[in-house]
């Protein structure tokens, strides 16, 4: 995975790979996908959300330039996959998930394999996590049809946000970084991601 699926389509950074190295992706699979765990593919993890295929969670990753210091956020819990690499690079990772059941799998899951660093949120994640704003990085895995007013807030100056927007599958990642007060937006890849949603399901 990490030489074919990584290295091979531009993932530079050592700071990432070593990241993928130290996760192991097939605890984060449901048992039924585990033999496609390190396939260059999304896979379901139950309630019609994925796991994001390796090579994006890497690209969106790479792209925030982190560093250790970082305070940083994530929009879309889902398996648990992207916290753990986030928190292999990073030491303090925020992350809020929408759907109840997956949120509270994950948290057990993060932590019984021991990620300490990393707070756990059940909620919309359309309106950030202001308790702890503002924020080094923000990064959002599931798709708005407009990236969301609050989360701009909520970044950082000098920091930087990637995330898809757009209707269902049509989707571009955009990635943000806020310099003097101001936000500059740049397309970076397309993309296809589940839609954001409300605690009731509704699309925003």
């Amino acid at each position: 995975m990490i030489h074919e699926q990584l290295e091979k389509r531009g993932i530079k950074s050592q700071r990432v790979l070593n990241a993928f190295r130290k996760v192991e992706r097939h605890l984060f699979v449901p048992e039924e996908y585990r033999s496609m765990a390190y396939a260059d593919r999304a896979l379901p993890i139950g309630k019609s959300q994925t796991i994001s295929q390796p090579y994006i969670v890497a690209f969106m990753t790479e792209s925030l330039d982190l560093k250790s210091t970082d305070r940083v956020l994530e929009v879309g819990t889902g398996s648990g996959y992207q916290a753990a690499i986030l928190a292999e690079m990073c030491d303090t990772v925020y992350s809020i998930e929408v759907i109840e059941s997956l949120g509270k799998k994950a948290g057990r899951l993060l932590r019984k394999i021991g990620y300490l660093n990393i707070t756990l949120k059940i909620g919309d994640g359309y309106q950030g996590w202001k308790t702890h704003a503002p924020y080094d990085a923000i990064i959002v895995t599931c798709a708005p049809t407009q990236i969301p007013a609050p989360l701009k807030d909520q970044l950082a100056e000098g920091g930087r946000m990637i995330i898809p927007v757009g209707e269902q599958y049509v989707q571009e990642l955009i990635l943000l970084k806020k310099k003097n007060g101001r936000l500059r937006e740049k397309k970076v890849l397309p993309v296809m991601f589940v839609p954001m949603v409300d605690e009731v399901g509704k699309i925003y």
